[in-house]
């Protein structure tokens, strides 16, 4: 029984981290693109909202 309950919190505590990862890395590619769009429309002399 508390090997089940360790190898369930084992697996969770890995999705957690493999998640956090994969979202964090995912926003960090979402900040650069908006970085890069509001430059982009700074030098073309647009308005930026």
């Amino acid at each position: 029984m508390l090997t089940t309950i360790a190898i369930v919190l084992i697996v969770l505590w890995a999705l957690g981290v493999v998640t956090s990862f994969t979202i964090g890395g995912f926003i960090h590619i979402l900040l650069v693109i908006a970085i890069i769009m509001i430059l982009v429309r700074l030098i073309r002399g647009e308005k930026i909202l």
